[in-house]
């Protein structure tokens, strides 16, 4: 019945009206705000006939009840859940908990407001001695103990929270249980909160939960699991770029706890699959209007969709891309212009190093330029310490062997970012982009004890760490032909055009307070030692 309603009156259904749980099956009506970002876009590409593993969602009004102390919530809407999980054994002809075919499933966090590697996931779960058994009948039997010793791992890690007194249970409905309820409460995670207070967002809203059957990129030689941006999204160059794991599970690439490979392997090793992962990138692109991040799994020879999203993008990318689009006619200017935000241009006026200069430097380790940009400080290998040292106002340069989600705080907290292993997908290299640290991942063995407590400079343009704090030239709008264009555009379309010079009142300061008070004023021209920050700021306190 409230299926039935939901599908007539679509994504007006009032809360009360609005089933808990529902199918991912591209027929589900509900708005991004209930299914969060990764169930949207499941049923998104399950409606256009992509290749993806069928799922259900516990829908964001369910977390908010669980996260409100309505303890029984639960237990309310098990049979629901019950009922979808029936509806994954039918549509993969597998049984849950059990053989000869079992239904093994993750259960992914999904914000509405997209939180990369902030909430929680739980891969492989369903596992207990007989489906052990019958995945090595099924597979091979060093197949079924390493799926079984991952899910253990993640689970004593994010269920149990590594606490090794209590066992991991057998019961697969206990897991799967479990598995929610941490999924919930990872939104009220240290990293989660640290996330949002960054960027300004509530805590409202909280986490849909999305099962989905699992498809196993460890399972045979021609397995393996990736990511893919459709363009760069660290320079906004019109090329695929991303990674390749053979024989790998999706929490490996973003951990960036293996040396992956680039896209091009898997075109030279099963160019049937990246064939069809392009046709797909391209139809995402195109119906987002916007460049995707995806992140897919090959079993055995097929390729499965996992997730798409608009991609997290570099200050530069986000300029370039926005421009590139508005050619393209995939925007409107008005779009091209909400797309590039005050804090992306002052990004990219932040200032840079000479080549001279940067050449002058010893190098003390060369990596993947992860994330543009230079900043210098002292570099810290523990988080803690780092935190103390920007407390006290000292420039931190966090280095890592890697970084987890609950590096954010640190990250956060840091001038620029650098790890001893991981790629361009790693969770460093996202993160990083997200909140605007340049960046260096995978510079190698030993890198973390070199660097410990060296003032070091980080070039996340050329990918290189340099000893010292080296000094900086400055840049201005007027330096680079897309901030010129960008602010010809939004002369065009700001209600207060800003100038560099002329016969207008002065700006005394880029802050939204200053533009408040000219648009208040009712000036429709001023001047400002920064046009575009200026024209931006005043776009979007207009609304």
């Amino acid at each position: 019945m409230l299926r039935t309603v939901t599908q007539v009156m679509g994504e007006n259904v009032p809360p009360y009206l609005r089933p808990p749980v529902v199918l991912l099956d591209g027929h589900c009506p509900l708005p991004r705000e209930v299914l969060g970002n990764k169930g949207h876009g499941l049923n998104l590409m399950r409606r256009l006939g992509l290749p993806v593993p069928p799922a259900f969602c516990l829908t964001t009004d369910v977390c908010a009840q669980f996260l409100a102390g309505e303890d029984h919530v639960l237990d309310r809407i098990w049979p629901d859940v019950l009922d979808n999980l029936r509806w994954l054994e039918h549509e993969t002809a597998r049984t849950f908990g059990q053989g000869p075919r079992p239904l093994l499933v993750s259960v992914r966090s999904g914000a509405a407001q997209s939180m990369p590697g902030m909430l929680d996931t739980v891969l492989d779960l369903g596992i207990d001695d007989d489906v052990e058994s019958a995945l090595a009948q099924e597979a091979t039997p060093q197949f079924a103990a390493d799926t079984r010793n991952r899910f253990r791992a993640m689970y004593q890690r994010i269920v149990l929270d590594d606490d090794e007194s209590e066992p991991v249970p057998d019961n697969p409905f206990l897991q799967l249980r479990g598995a929610i309820a941490a999924v919930f409460r990872s939104w009220h995670s240290a990293r989660a909160e640290a996330y949002r207070r960054h960027h300004g967002l509530g805590d409202g809203g909280g986490t849909a939960v999305v099962v989905q059957a699992m498809v196993f990129g460890n399972l045979s030689r021609d397995s393996g699991t990736g990511v893919l941006f459709t363009r760069n999204p660290m320079t906004g160059a019109n090329e695929p770029f991303g990674e390749w794991l053979p024989r790998g599970q999706g929490e490996d690439v973003v951990s960036g706890s293996y040396d992956c490979e680039p896209l091009s392997a898997l075109r030279e090793q099963q160019p049937g699959v990246y064939a069809d992962l392009m046709t797909a990138a391209e139809t995402l692109e195109d119906l987002g209007r916007d460049v995707q991040d995806i992140e897919f799994t090959v079993e055995e020879g097929r390729l499965w969709l996992l997730q798409t999203r608009a991609a997290k993008r570099s200050a530069q990318a986000a300029v370039r891309l926005a421009l590139t689009l508005l050619d393209e006619g995939r925007i409107e200017e008005d779009e091209a212009l909400r797309r590039v935000t005050p804090v992306h241009v002052q990004t990219l006026l932040s200032p840079s190093l000479q080549p001279e200069t940067r050449l002058a430097a010893p190098l003390l380790a060369k990596g993947l330029p992860a994330c543009p940009g230079v900043a210098s400080g002292r570099a810290y290998t523990d988080v803690d310490a780092a935190l103390d040292a920007a407390d006290n106002d000292e420039d931190v340069i966090l280095v890592r062997t890697s970084t987890s989600p609950d590096d954010v705080a640190g990250m956060l907290a840091a001038r620029a970012i650098v790890t001893q292993i991981g790629g361009a997908t790693s969770h460093a290299a996202v993160v990083s982009r997200e909140i605007g640290r340049p960046a260096v991942v995978g510079c190698g063995a030993g890198v973390t004890a070199a660097l410990d407590g060296r003032l070091i400079t980080v070039d996340g343009n050329a990918g290189e760490v340099r000893e010292g704090v080296l000094p900086l030239t400055a840049w201005s709008e007027a330096d680079s032909p897309d901030l010129r264009r960008l602010a010809d555009i939004a002369r065009r379309r700001s209600p207060l055009r800003a100038h560099r010079a002329g016969d207008y009142p002065v700006l005394p300061a880029g802050s939204d307070a200053a533009v408040r008070d000219a648009l208040a004023a009712g000036h429709a021209d001023v001047v400002s030692t920064t046009p575009l920050i200026t024209m931006l700021t005043a776009l979007r306190l207009v609304g």
